[in-house]
C-alpha cells in the first residue's frame, strides 16, 4: 500500500507541527532539572491526565488488542481491564501521597522511606533496572509496532522506520523537557483518537464486513464478542477472568498500572500543582484510558477476522512483510489499508502520534532516573543545574539507541507484555503496603525484586530445560506470586525495621491512612489521627469502588449499545453517571484539604 501525495502532505504538516510545538519549550526546559523533568510542578490535572492517556495510547496498543481479540475474543481484554482496580486504588489512596513526597522521581522515594546503604542501593539499582532494562523493553515493543505499521502502510523496511521515527521523536523530547511533552501530548491524543475512530468506521464499510449489523451476525466473529469467557471452560475462566481480578491487579508490576502508582504516572502526579490536581489527573487518566478508547480497536480486530481470518491470509495479502514479525497483531495495520487516501495520511499520522507520545514520555522518564537517581546522587553531586539538564539530553539519546536495537529482535507486542508481567509478579503488594505499614523495610523490597526476577528466569529458561512441561502463563503467574510474596514476607519479619527517626519523618511528611503506623505514634498523635482517619478512609474506599463501577459500566454500556442491546447499554451508562456523581460528592472528604 503506497501513500498518495495528499497523504504525504498530511504527514509532513503533522510532523512540522509536532516538532515546532516541542521546540518552543526548549529554552525553558534547560533552566533546571525540576523544570526539565517535572515542568516546574505547576501543571493542571486535565493536561497531566491527557498526557498519561496519550502515553499509554502507544502504537503497539491496538496491535496488542487485535492479538487478544483474534486469538480468544473480546473477553481476552480482561488481562488489562483488571488494571482498572489498580488504577482507581492509585487515584484515591496514592496520588495525594506522591504529591506530598516532593521527590523529583518516584525512585527518590527509597531514601525518603528507608535508611542507610540499602536505601541508597535500592535507589541506584532500581533507577537502572527500571530506567534502562524495563524502559527499553517498553520502548522496543512500541517501536516494533511502528516497524509493522511502516512495512504494511508505507512499504519501508524496519531499519528505515527505526531511524526516521526515532530521530524525529528524539529531537523534540530531548530538547523540550516534560512541559513540551505534555503540550505535545495534548495534540497527539486528539489525533490518535480521531485516527482510531476513522479506522473503525472504514473497517465496518468493507463489503465483506457489511457494516456493524453485518459484523455482529457474521459466524466468524460469533464466538468472539462475549465480554466474559466461556464458563463451560473452567480453565479459560480462571486464566482470563478469575486470576486477573483476584491476583494480577495487586500482585504484578506493569508500567502505567503499577500498584500504588509509579513510573511516568508518578512523574505526572509529582508535576501537578497540588494534591487535588494530582488526584484529578489520575482519575481522568483511568476513565479515558479504559472507558473511552478500547472499542474502536476491538471493532477493527473483529472486522479483521472477516477479512483476514488467519495469519496465512495476512501473509498472502502482504507478501513483502518480514515473516519474523508476522503475527495476529499485524491485523490492525493491515485493516488500515482500506482507508481512502487523504484520510489514510491522517490515520497514519495518528499511529505516529501514538508512537511519539509514548516514546517521548519514556525517554524523559528514563532519563530522570539516570540523572537524578544515579548520576547526581552517586557521581556528580554539586554541579550546576544546566549541567544535569545537558546530561539528561545525552542519556535520552542513549536510551533511544538501545531500545531501537532491542526492537529489531522482538516479534510480537504480546511477547513483551508477558515478559514484563512475569518479571514483576509478586512485587505489587510491597508497593501497596510500604506507604501504610511501618514494618516494611529496604530488605523487603530487595527480596521481592530479587525473588521475582529469579523466579521469572526459572520459568522462562530453566523449567523446560529440566524436562518439565511448560506451564500456562496464568499458572506461572500465580506460582510466581506465591513464591515472591512468601519470600519477601519472611525476609521482612526476619530483618530489623528502619530506624525510628526515618520512619517518623516519613509519616509526618506523608500522613498515610490506616493503623499501620500506630506503633510509632505517641498517644496524642494517635488521638489526633483517629479523629480524621475513619471518615477519610471510608470515603476513599467508597470512591475506589465507585470509580471501578464507573469505568466498567462505561466499557460494557458502550459494548452493549454497539452490539444492539440499547436498553442494557443505556442502563450501564446511567449507572456510570450515578457513580461519577457519587465520587464528586465524596472528593471533599478524602483528605485533600487536610
Amino acid at each position: 500500500m503506497q501513500l498518495s501525495p495528499l497523504d504525504w502532505i498530511v504527514l509532513a504538516l503533522y510532523g512540522l507541527t509536532v516538532i515546532s510545538l516541542g521546540l518552543i519549550f526548549a529554552r525553558k526546559a534547560g533552566v533546571n532539572t525540576e523544570e526539565y523533568f517535572l515542568a516546574g510542578r505547576s501543571m493542571p490535572w486535565w493536561l497531566l491526565g491527557t498526557s498519561m492517556v496519550a502515553t499509554t495510547f502507544s502504537s503497539d496498543t491496538p496491535n496488542l488488542v487485535s492479538n487478544l481479540v483474534r486469538n480468544g475474543g473480546v473477553s481476552q481484554n480482561w488481562i488489562w481491564w483488571n488494571f482498572v482496580i489498580t488504577g482507581m486504588c492509585t487515584v484515591f489512596f496514592y496520588a495525594k501521597l506522591w504529591r506530598r513526597s516532593g521527590v523529583i522521581t518516584d525512585i527518590g522515594f527509597y531514601e525518603l522511606r528507608y535508611s542507610g546503604q540499602k536505601a541508597a542501593f535500592l535507589r541506584g539499582f532500581r533507577a537502572i533496572y527500571l530506567g534502562v532494562f524495563v524502559n527499553v523493553m517498553i520502548m522496543a515493543s512500541v517501536t516494533l509496532s511502528a516497524i509493522k505499521i511502516g512495512e504494511v502502510l508505507l512499504g519501508v523496511d524496519k531499519y528505515t522506520t527505526v531511524l526516521v521515527a526515532g530521530t524525529v521523536t528524539l529531537i523534540y523530547s530531548a530538547t523540550s523537557g516534560l512541559r513540551g511533552i505534555l503540550m505535545t501530548d495534548l495534540l497527539l491524543f486528539g489525533i490518535s483518537m480521531v485516527g482510531s475512530i476513522l479506522a473503525a468506521f472504514y473497517a465496518l464499510q468493507i463489503p465483506e464486513v457489511g457494516g456493524l449489523s453485518g459484523l455482529m451476525i457474521n459466524p466468524v466473529v460469533a464466538d468472539k464478542i462475549s465480554f466474559l469467557p466461556d464458563f463451560s471452560n473452567p480453565s479459560e475462566v480462571i486464566a482470563i477472568l478469575i486470576i486477573p481480578l483476584a491476583v494480577q491487579w495487586w500482585s504484578t508490576w506493569y508500567p502505567g498500572a503499577e500498584p500504588g502508582g509509579g513510573g511516568y504516572s508518578a512523574q505526572r502526579m509529582l508535576a501537578a500543582k497540588d494534591e487535588k490536581n494530582a488526584l484529578q489527573a489520575t482519575l481522568w487518566f483511568n476513565i479515558a484510558h479504559y472507558a473511552l478508547r478500547p472499542w474502536p480497536w476491538i471493532l477493527v480486530a473483529l472486522a479483521s477476522l472477516v477479512v483476514y481470518p488467519t495469519i496465512e491470509d495476512l501473509a498472502l495479502a502482504f507478501p513483502n512483510v518480514d515473516k519474523t514479525v508476522l503475527g495476529h497483531d499485524m491485523a490492525y495495520p493491515a485493516m488500515l489499508t482500506f482507508i481512502p487516501h487523504g484520510l489514510l495520511g491522517l490515520v497514519v499520522a495518528s499511529l505516529i502520534a501514538a508512537y511519539m507520545s509514548t516514546i517521548s514520555t519514556h525517554l524523559n522518564w528514563g532519563s530522570s532516573y539516570l540523572i537524578d537517581d544515579v548520576y547526581r546522587r552517586f557521581y556528580r553531586t554539586n554541579r550546576e543545574e544546566k549541567h544535569y539538564v545537558r546530561m539528561g539530553r545525552f542519556s535520552t539519546l542513549g536510551l533511544m539507541l538501545i531500545s531501537s536495537i532491542v526492537a529489531l529482535q522482538l516479534q510480537t507486542a504480546m511477547q513483551a507484555f508477558q515478559i514484563l508481567l512475569q518479571i514483576g509478579a509478586g512485587t505489587g503488594l510491597v508497593f501497596l503496603l510500604r506507604w501504610f505499614w511501618w514494618r516494611i523495610n529496604g530488605w523487603t523490597e530487595i527480596a521481592a525484586m530479587a525473588i521475582s526476577f529469579l523466579t521469572a528466569l526459572y520459568f522462562g529458561f530453566v523449567h523446560t530445560q529440566l524436562g518439565f512441561q511448560p506451564w500456562s502463563p496464568s499458572t506461572t503467574l500465580v506460582v510466581s506470586v506465591i513464591i515472591t510474596t512468601t519470600g519477601w514476607l519472611v525476609v521482612t519479619l526476619l530483618t530489623a525495621p528502619e530506624d525510628t527517626e526515618t520512619l517518623r519523618n516519613f509519616y509526618h511528611k506523608i500522613r498515610p491512612l490506616g493503623s499501620g503506623w500506630h506503633t510509632l505514634l505517641t498517644e496524642s498523635e494517635k488521638e489526633a489521627y483517629d479523629n480524621t482517619e475513619k471518615s477519610e478512609l471510608t470515603a476513599s474506599l467508597l470512591s475506589w469502588f465507585l470509580g471501578c463501577v464507573l469505568v466498567y459500566s462505561c466499557i460494557f454500556g458502550t459494548g452493549f449499545i454497539i452490539y444492539g442491546h440499547s436498553a442494557i447499554g443505556v442502563t450501564c451508562i446511567l449507572i456510570a453517571g450515578f457513580s461519577g456523581w457519587g465520587i464528586l460528592k465524596l472528593l471533599p472528604r478524602i483528605g485533600l484539604l487536610r
